[in-house]
């Protein structure tokens, strides 16, 4: 009696409701006659009838299918007639199996119909609501899963909109970096564009890609300072501390890059003397910090600083979920960019 489950679960679940749900009508109507009289025909005749209701049930859903796909359920009222439609097939389908088999001898009268038109009545309407319910359900679920669906390609589309956004600006920089030095150096120029090309090809490789290793970032970070070691020599100064063990967390493609480039413009670009700039990676219980240090202090927010780190708080949060942070802080003279990234269980 009972009908389809949903359809990712197979057409077998909704046989095996059927067997199930007729089957107990079955034993239910056996329950009321065969203590009293039993034998192999009144056997038959339930039996049958549970056939008969499975039958019967099988087209009633065919119906309710094709009228879903048109996009014209039906009404209440249609719905009524149907049932009443089943049940009086149900009650003659019976009745001829009480004819053929006669577990009680040759029927007569009529005064059994009103009875049985009412439990028949009962099973389809139970049999309809049910199935009613289980496709509520299923529907549901499927919007559900589209709407997850749009949910994680929305935010697909915003990620990859933030990456775009970083990697022009990036090349930007590097590439005014280059024009400084093609008529004062011609040799670092060259040196430089090589390590330009290392990054692009990086860049194009982890642009389609939610979260690249961190040895992988760095080694991008590494040809990116190098770039900029030919442009500022002994005013950029660079120091790295990695604990062990660290080169598999996930971080977003170039999200180190743009903490370091940020130190490279706002602690080295702005003096004469240059800056230190630190790195260093370690990891606590369930997580793991990576902080970009520079000495100087905090700039006045607004520019291209506040720009892309908001853009990098956004695509930590798109990539590994709001429990990933960047802490932007001044501290003794060195202005510390962190990030703390949650590590997989």
């Amino acid at each position: 009696m009972t009908p389809a489950l949903p359809a990712r679960r197979g057409i077998h679940w909704y046989w095996l409701c059927q067997l199930a749900g007729w089957g107990s009508v079955v034993l239910f109507n056996l329950s009321f006659v065969f203590m009293s009289r039993p034998g192999a025909a009144i056997t038959a005749v339930c039996v049958g009838g549970g056939c008969a209701g499975i039958a019967l049930s099988h087209q009633w859903r065919r119906v309710l299918l094709r009228r879903r796909a048109a996009s014209r359920p039906l009404a209440w009222p249609a719905l009524a007639l149907g049932i009443l439609v089943l049940a009086s097939a149900q009650t003659a389908a019976m009745w001829a199996l009480f004819l053929v088999f006669q577990p009680f001898g040759q029927p007569h009268g009529l005064a059994w119909l009103p009875n049985a038109m009412i439990f028949w009545v009962g099973t389809f309407l139970a049999w309809t609501i049910f199935y009613h319910a289980v496709q509520a359900v299923r529907r549901a679920r499927q919007a559900e899963a589209a709407a997850l669906r749009l949910a994680l390609a929305a935010k697909e589309a915003e990620l990859r909109a933030l990456q775009a956004q970083v990697n022009p600006h990036f090349f930007f920089n590097s590439l005014n970096s280059v024009r400084a030095l093609i008529y004062q150096d011609a040799d670092a120029a060259a040196r430089m564009i090589d390590q330009l090309a290392d990054l692009m090809r990086y860049a194009l490789q982890s642009g389609h890609a939610q979260t690249v290793p961190l040895a992988a970032e760095l080694a991008a970070v590494r040809a990116y300072l190098a770039i900029e070691q030919i442009r500022f020599e002994e005013r950029l100064r660079v120091a790295t501390e990695i604990e062990a063990g660290l080169d598999g967390v996930a971080v977003p493609p170039m999200a180190l890059q743009t903490l370091v480039e940020n130190a490279v413009k706002y602690g080295v670009e702005t003096s004469a003397a240059g800056s230190e700039i630190r790195i260093r990676a370690w990891r606590t219980a369930g997580a793991a910090h990576i902080e970009v240090a520079n000495t100087g202090a905090l700039a006045e927010p607004g520019g291209s600083t506040q720009v892309g780190l908001t853009n990098a708080r956004k695509r930590l949060a798109l990539a590994l979920g709001e429990q990933a942070a960047l802490e932007l802080r001044a501290d003794a003279g060195w202005v510390r960019a962190t990030l703390s990234l949650p590590e997989a269980v």
